[in-house]
């Protein structure tokens, strides 16, 4: 049994936003918290999402919120996990560590340079190539999203394609933080915030602009 539209909707919000309460995906859906309800059971029944800790508000009572499974995650695959590893472990095997660390590297590398032609179209505007780059890495499956802080700006990725990859090879993540940098040094500082492999639901980096 498949989902439908919008259940397939809950989904999406749940994976972007994190646990939600059926008051908000009623709001978000346009439909019936009671709608909202019986997609939710639906769902449930298929072992893709669970009810979660309750927020506490100032008044009232506790409200429940729902949040993906395991499952539920799944539905949003990473990306030729399975060939991924198996470059890794034949490069580590063959060649060792080092090299590794140097092809991972190279890739990084010739990512930067991949992102840095669109970025140009954006100017010196730093708001302009946040978005853009977001754009870019949603368009190679990070579902990427930039947030507006009162002192700079939050990329955030609330998918990570390459995830099994970098729990087996973590230099990935730091070839990803390194190519930010390279991307924004002009304009920006980039710090992480969040980070998928310490337990965080998305990665998220914070951005400064340069004084």
């Amino acid at each position: 049994m498949d989902v439908n539209v919008k259940q397939s909707r809950i989904l999406q919000r749940l994976k972007i936003r994190g646990p939600q309460s059926v008051k908000i995906l009623a709001s978000h859906l346009g439909i019936t918290t009671m709608g909202v309800r019986q997609h939710l059971a639906s769902l449930e029944q298929l072992e893709l999402v669970r009810q979660t800790r309750e927020a506490r508000q100032n008044r009232g009572r506790p409200v429940h919120l729902w949040a993906l499974t395991g499952k539920g995650h799944a539905r949003f695959p990473d990306r030729h996990q399975a060939l991924s590893i198996d470059f890794i472990e034949a490069i580590e095997e063959s060649l060792g560590e080092a090299q590794l660390s140097g092809i991972i590297n190279h890739c990084g590398n010739k990512q930067l340079q991949r992102y840095s032609k669109p970025l140009q179209s954006a100017g010196d505007d730093l708001g302009a190539r946040l978005r853009l780059l977001a754009e870019l890495r949603s368009d190679d499956g990070f579902m990427a999203e930039i947030r507006l802080l009162p002192d700079g700006w939050l990329l955030i990725e609330n998918h990570c394609p390459l995830h099994i990859a970098a729990k087996r090879c973590p230099e990935i993540c730091d070839s990803e933080l390194a190519m930010f940098r390279g991307l924004l040094e002009q304009y920006a500082e980039v710090e992480r915030a969040d980070h998928l492999l310490a337990g965080a639901r998305r990665c998220a980096f914070k951005i400064t602009a340069n004084r």
